[in-house]
């Protein structure tokens, strides 16, 4: 649902400037029946129409803005192995083989998304490699730790730790002490895969309403959901609304802190320049809590992302905020002139894994939110789950993800942000040493 953010509109981001499809998706007119309706039109609830609709279910979306409008449309465009942070903290809830389970889940998620671009013919820009970067030389221990677990994963993409002198193979920057660059990561235009999976859902006989923001639930063996100008009654309800979800159940986004994260993009730069800057065309990301993440676009724009924050307000020139940042990675880059900026919310929760259930009180009503960073492909894990949870089938992911609690941020409605911000503040404090 949308949080007036200054400078998010969905209007003034290079996404929406670059799309290659529009939409027919009216807002909703008068009183329609479905068998399942799903409240947010980003990955998760778009990805969960397919799912159901494939299964032969009757399917209404309900979006407050247009699709897209959040963080599925404005983020950085990463496309990373993995979901959840630190999974071997859940292992006394799950088990040594639960956890192995979700590690594995985390590989498919990716495989998901390379499956459906290629199934449904979706142009959207599919690049493969990414590097993570070391700021400490202590980080390249953790990523020839973590090459080895995805390995005995059965992990089949390559996978190489490079030292401090070899990081100019994937970035021209002195900043890093090395790296490790993954080929089964990558990067895409995000609100062109959603655009097309929005349409994929169309043709399967999803109901897909923009502007459509709800109002009102009226929870029972049926639900019905109020707009302003119209009413879906469903049997089952699935909430995708994340970092967006504000009021709509108090319940829920409690457990999820919405975290800013603000995105530039250059100006085209000559190819071979481009190809100096980052040699393999690769996305890429450092290991701080207020992480930057970059790339280039398929014309040659860079694309760069980064500073989350937890306080609620945004920088007042976002495009000179982050211009630092750039120029902290590429000096050289005086002369590059800025086009675009935008701005957006992440859901994250107080143990970063997605959270994915039903409500205790309303088992009609499932959910799946807060993935902290990744959610371009933990989105289409979580669709998948939901799909067969939701259509009555076996689900070990959504046996799993429901087994983990989910904290309730202190604080309450007001205080929960600036206690949270005071934390990563201290954080972010630790990290400069």
């Amino acid at each position: 649902m949308p949080l007036p953010l200054p400078g998010a509109s969905p209007l003034n981001n290079w996404y929406a400037a670059s799309a290659n499809r529009q939409l027919d998706c009216p807002p909703l007119q008068g009183a329609v029946e479905a068998d399942v309706c799903i409240v947010g039109g980003g990955f998760t609830g778009v990805n969960t129409a397919i799912e159901l609709a494939q299964r032969g279910l009757s399917v209404v979306l309900l979006e407050a803005g247009q699709i897209g409008w959040g963080a599925s449309g404005r983020n950085g465009g990463q496309l990373i192995r993995g979901v959840g942070h630190g999974l071997d903290q859940f292992e006394n809830q799950l088990g040594a083989e639960g956890v192995r389970a979700l590690k594995l889940m985390g590989l498919e998620a990716v495989e998901m998304v390379r499956q459906r671009v290629a199934e449904f013919g979706i142009e959207c820009d599919l690049t493969w490699g990414y590097a993570d970067l070391a700021n400490k030389p202590k980080h390249l221990d953790d990523f020839r730790a973590e090459r080895e677990e995805l390995q005995s994963l059965g992990y089949a993409y390559d996978m190489q730790v490079l030292e401090k002198n070899q990081v100019h193979q994937v970035v021209q920057s002195d900043v890093y002490a090395g790296a490790m660059t993954d080929m089964g990561s990558g990067h895409l235009h995000p609100l062109n895969l959603l655009l097309g999976e929005a349409t994929v859902a169309q043709q399967l006989g999803a109901r897909l309403h923009q502007h459509s923001r709800v109002e009102r639930i009226d929870y029972g063996n049926k639900i019905q959901l109020h707009t302003a100008s119209g009413r879906v009654t469903a049997n089952q309800l699935v909430l995708a609304c994340n970092a967006y979800l504000q009021d709509l159940q108090p319940q829920l986004s409690s457990k999820i802190l919405p975290a800013g994260s603000y995105v530039i993009a250059t100006e085209p730069l000559a190819p071979e320049r481009a190809r100096q800057l980052i040699p393999q065309h690769m996305a890429l990301c450092d290991q701080r809590v207020a992480l930057d993440y970059y790339r280039f676009s398929a014309d040659h724009r860079l694309i760069f992302g980064g500073a989350c924050h937890y306080s609620g307000r945004d920088p007042k020139d976002i495009a000179a905020y982050m211009r630092q940042k750039m120029l902290r990675v590429f000096p050289e880059l005086t002369d590059l002139r800025i086009e675009y900026q935008w701005a957006g919310m992440i859901g994250i929760g107080a143990n970063r894994l997605p959270q994915i259930g039903q409500l205790p009180e309303q088992t009609n009503v499932f959910y799946a939110q807060a993935y902290a960073g990744h959610g371009v492909n933990a989105t289409h894990l979580a669709a998948k789950i939901l799909g067969e949870a939701v259509s009555g089938q076996a689900s070990q992911g959504f046996e799993l993800f429901s087994q983990v609690p989910h904290m309730t941020f202190p604080g309450g409605k007001y205080l929960r942000t600036p206690l949270l911000a005071l934390g990563m503040a201290w954080v972010q404090f630790k990290e400069l040493f």
